[in-house]
């Protein structure tokens, strides 16, 4: 009689090649729980860089997008990250780079480590991309590109580096049954960009007062495939004043777009895409999430939640809310959202200044808290109360100053601090303070895990303002670095291993001021 003889196997007598594979499929989370399990788990995942790597990009959150390219080994890339990271935590630049401006710009905004600059005067935009031309040197270069405008009818642009896109927003005729005209333009050829649906589309086409339209205030955005223009105050067909969001998807050869109208008493100021189908609209009492929906081939905008802010002291009232831009490339990734928040009255001509901050993805789950409470959304429906969600999950800042700029990438936020005129009326150099509001590091410092050098934990803490009824409550955590050298810049933005830095050289006198491009490399 046959006899079977039982082998067993155990999991560490697999061969090695094939257990890093297997621990490869797991989630990183699980990855870190694995090295829990014994202490050959833990050498095996600790000797493999591509599973340390996964490790280190999850607890940095960083953007894999924003990393050197495949090229670069594994081991190098985490080095890198690590490098990076270091810099951070001591506000500690690799590197510094100049090259003078020969015009000052107006008007400029940034994507992507990319200025902006409307040209009226020349009926140009200038595209400008400061970039290291030599690795040896560090030398800087200027890519400049160009599009053209006709600058009786322009009226704004967005652009978006990644897919090589600029959106120009030029006024249609009077008389028009539209208002505005957009076209969607290749960044770096200056024609009609390849996968535009349509390289022109009308904005609010049989929506508006032929004779008697006219915005005070727009703003456009672009977010992946979709292009959004929000128009203040705008005359409806029968003369009525509304406000008007339009979103379109600009890839679409129906040239798709969906639209939204508002009722002026709403106080209806900014919007913001967080997904590829969740944006924000802020309101003069609240936040409003809604969802692009595609039903029976039809593009629609649906609400599905509200947010209330903190109630103010009467005679204040919100009067503007702004939004930081989230890049797209960024959008698999959790991150910070930056709002802004301006409050006037008509007893005071001071316009006091807060911004708060709030994880994306913390917003995005309230969507169900809300329609826990109060079911599916409608115009008519609450809002979450401020208390249900502000105190817990934002982190308020008071602004010195309107201009004051929050950049944001990723957990990491940068300002300059203080206000760039002294009180005698002299530009003055500001340091720069960066927070970094990553959870895994706030649990590693409390720990004592990391250096404390330059640094501080900032926790349990509130505005001490006596602007706001409701309490503002402790919100998140962070780690504060504060620069110990001073910029003289008037604007900046930040990406995943620089800033950039729009800086000041003063003359003979405060109205004889150069401005230069500087970046400091994080790495």
């Amino acid at each position: 009689m046959n006899q079977v003889n039982n082998i067993t196997i155990k999991f560490m007598d697999v061969p090695a090649e094939l257990l890093l594979d297997i621990l490869g499929h797991l989630d990183v989370y699980d990855l870190v729980r694995a090295r829990k399990v014994c202490s050959d788990i833990r050498q095996l995942i600790d000797s493999s860089s591509e599973l340390q790597y996964l490790i280190d990009v999850r607890y940095f959150n960083a953007i894999p997008a924003s990393l050197p390219g495949g090229d670069i080994a594994v081991a190098t890339r985490r080095q890198l990250l690590q490098k990076s990271e270091t810099a951070w935590q001591g506000a500690e630049y690799s590197q510094r780079n100049s090259i003078p401006m020969s015009y000052s710009p107006d008007n400029f905004r940034w994507s992507c480590g990319v200025l902006g600059i409307p040209a009226k005067s020349i009926e140009q935009l200038k595209f400008i991309q400061p970039s290291l031309s030599d690795g040896d040197t560090h030398t800087i270069d200027l890519r400049q590109r160009i599009c053209k405008i006709d600058s009786t009818a322009f009226e704004g642009y967005s652009f978006s580096p990644a897919q090589d896109l600029v959106a120009i927003l030029s006024k249609a005729t009077r008389g028009e049954s539209h208002a505005y005209d957009i076209t969607f333009r290749s960044l770096s050829e200056d024609k009609p960009h390849p996968d535009a649906g349509s390289p022109l589309v009308k904005a609010l086409d049989n929506q508006i007062h032929p004779q008697l339209f006219e915005s005070p205030y727009t703003q456009s955005m672009i977010f992946g495939d979709y292009y959004g223009l929000f128009c203040k105050y705008a005359r409806k067909v029968d003369c009525d004043v509304v406000d008007f969001l339009q979103i379109w998807n600009w890839k679409s050869k129906e040239a798709s777009q969906c639209l939204q109208i508002f009722d002026v008493d709403c106080g209806t100021t900014n919007f913001s895409f967080l997904t590829n189908d969740r944006f924000l609209v802020a309101g003069s009492r609240e936040l409003k999430l809604f969802s692009l929906d595609t039903i029976d081939s039809v593009n629609v905008i649906r609400l599905v939640a509200k947010f209330s802010f903190p109630a103010l002291k009467d005679p204040f009232i919100f009067h503007y809310i702004t939004f930081s831009p989230i890049p797209f490339h960024a959008n698999t990734h959790n991150q910070l959202i930056a709002i802004n928040m301006c409050m006037s009255a008509p007893t005071t001509t001071k316009s006091p200044y807060f911004t708060f901050y709030i994880e994306r993805n913390t917003l995005l789950e309230l969507e169900s808290t809300f329609i826990g409470r109060y079911g599916e959304a409608s115009q008519d429906s609450p809002s979450l109360p401020w208390s249900a969600w502000g105190p817990k999950y934002t982190r308020f800042f008071e602004n010195s100053y309107s201009s004051c700029a929050h950049r944001i990438f990723g957990f990491r936020s940068a300002e300059l601090i203080g206000d760039l005129v002294s009180r005698d009326g002299v530009l003055q150099p500001r340091p720069l303070r960066i927070r970094d509001f990553n959870p895994h590091r706030v649990t590693d410092f409390k720990a004592g895990n990391l250096s404390t050098s330059h640094q501080r934990l900032v926790e349990g803490e509130s505005p001490n303002s006596t602007l706001f009824l409701d309490p503002l409550g402790p919100g998140l955590p962070y780690i504060e670095t504060i620069s110990q050298e001073k910029f003289l810049a008037n604007d900046m933005t930040m990406e995943a291993n620089r800033i950039t830095l729009l800086s000041l050289k003063v003359g003979n006198s405060m109205y004889d001021t150069s401005q230069s491009i500087e970046m400091l490399d994080f790495e």
